[in-house]
């Protein structure tokens, strides 16, 4: 009789305790690893210059994207919505190094109630840290792999699924590491918006070679997971973030600023080798996150989200949305013009851009740049391209029009052009349709960003803002 009574106690304590580990058996680890500044182009795997030997092999491990999007080309905005999973001017992050309100719930709200360790290491630019209150990993700028692997290690111990976010400073400006020694500035390739100068080549020879470093920095992270035995369990995006600093990328509404590599690799869930043409955004990642813990998304807390659970992408499905966003706004960012904002729209084929104040002459950090600089000198002394591509940058007219399927690039505006004017009025459409949804009043919006950056950290008020 007490061994029968002994065994039914063991049986209820393996019940009780079965579901939980069960579940947590059954959640992955999520990694999640962003670059800084990266031109999509310019990886190995999307046909760019930059040696990237890992990132590479991930694609060949998992699905790499060819058209994932960010809503801002500018670092701060972009990490709210990552994290919060809303457009940034409908969550408040829209001026760079801003905030979102107390009481925002992010990632950490979401995921640790479902029993998930969430931590970040490296580059921040979020605020305020009751909204992120994640495990706060050692690394200012960049990650810090020696704290990483503790945490890592630590996780594979407990059996405890984790959500760790690993935010390189790499590869934004200053172009100082890595081997630029690696890629002659004499022999690069140049796209068809960059002009051909010296320190235009110089530039971009150390550019690649950080690119290269970031590479290095997404392998540290893949030897962990395998170090640790967790790679099989866990779902691990890598992605390159905004355009660079040259022109014609970052802090602009073009696919070269708001376009982002992404590869996914999730054993038994993502196809090894797999590319996918859908169309996602940053804020899709969130409730996907949510969704493969185990958490709700018609909770009343997920359907704030604006994004879109991933998870049909990943099982294969070649759509997600008809229309990706973009939005720029100059107010508060290091050398910008004094107020310049910009909404764009993208379709399938088609890409509109509304430049508010075309009267404006639009600047920001790159145009005080060497190259761009050299750019300048160039235009002075009567060179065309020189002189077209200076005019095309600072010197916007109000709306752009441009056809993706012919002009990738988006060098040829096709805003005068009669045959275009249908689908332009319906861009435009949507465009308006989703300001409305963000409470976004356009130039009153980006009139507004100093006061709402000052409203929100009243200490920084009086301190220059930096680019992000």
């Amino acid at each position: 009789m007490n061994r029968f009574l002994l065994a039914v106690s063991i049986a209820v304590i393996a019940l009780t305790f079965l579901p939980n580990a069960m579940f947590a058996n059954e959640q992955p680890n999520l990694v999640f690893v962003i670059a800084d500044d990266c031109t999509f182009r310019d990886l190995g795997c999307y046909g760019g210059q930059a040696d990237t030997p890992r990132i590479d092999a991930l694609a060949e491990e998992g699905m790499r994207f060819t058209r994932c999007f960010q809503s801002v080309a500018m670092c701060s905005p972009t990490r709210h919505s990552i994290y919060c999973g809303q457009y940034p001017v409908k969550s408040g992050a829209y001026p760079n190094h801003t905030f979102v309100p107390d009481g925002t719930e992010s990632v950490v709200q979401f995921l640790q109630p479902l029993g998930y360790q969430v931590a970040q290491s490296g580059k921040r630019h979020i605020a305020p840290p009751s909204v992120f209150s994640w495990e706060q990993l050692p690394g200012k700028s960049n990650p810090d792999f020696e704290a990483v692997e503790e945490f890592v290690k630590g996780c594979s111990e407990t059996e405890q699924p984790f959500c760790l976010f690993l935010c390189s400073n790499e590869p934004h400006t200053p172009w100082n590491k890595g081997d630029a020694t690696q890629y002659d500035p004499e022999t690069l390739e140049l796209p068809p918006y960059i002009l051909d100068t010296p320190e235009t080549r110089d530039g971009m020879s150390r550019y690649l070679a950080e690119i290269t470093y970031f590479d290095s920095q997404v392998g540290q992270a893949i030897d962990l997971l395998d170090q640790y035995n967790v790679a099989e369990n866990t779902m691990l995006i890598v992605v390159s973030e905004q355009g660079n600093s040259m022109p014609f990328a970052k802090w602009t509404c073009y696919d070269s600023g708001l376009q982002s590599g992404c590869i996914v690799r999730w054993p038994g869930h993502v196809t090894a080798g797999s590319t996918n043409n859908a169309m996602i955004e940053y804020i899709d990642f969130l409730p996907t996150w949510i969704e493969v813990a185990g958490g709700d998304l018609s909770s009343e807390s997920a359907a704030k989200l604006d994004g879109k659970s991933l998870l049909p992408v990943f099982a294969g499905r070649p759509t997600h949305k008809d229309f990706v966003f973009g939005e720029m706004t100059t107010r508060g960012i290091n050398n910008g013009s004094e107020y310049y904002g910009i909404r764009s729209v993208r379709s399938d084929r088609y890409k509109y851009i509304w430049n508010f104040t075309p009267e404006v002459t639009f600047e920001n950090a790159c145009t005080n740049s060497k190259e761009f600089v050299s750019w300048r000198r160039e235009a002075k002394a009567g060179d065309e391209k020189a002189i077209e591509l200076v005019k095309r940058y600072t010197q916007r007219p109000e709306i752009e029009f441009y056809d993706l399927a012919k002009d990738p690039l988006e060098m040829n505006n096709l805003a005068d052009d009669p045959a275009h004017q249908a689908t332009m009025q319906s861009l435009r459409n949507e465009l308006d349709q989703w300001m409305q949804h963000c409470g976004d009043k356009g130039q009153a919006t980006e009139m507004d960003a100093l006061n709402h950056m000052k409203r929100g950290q009243p200490k920084r008020a009086k301190k220059k803002a930096k680019t992000g």
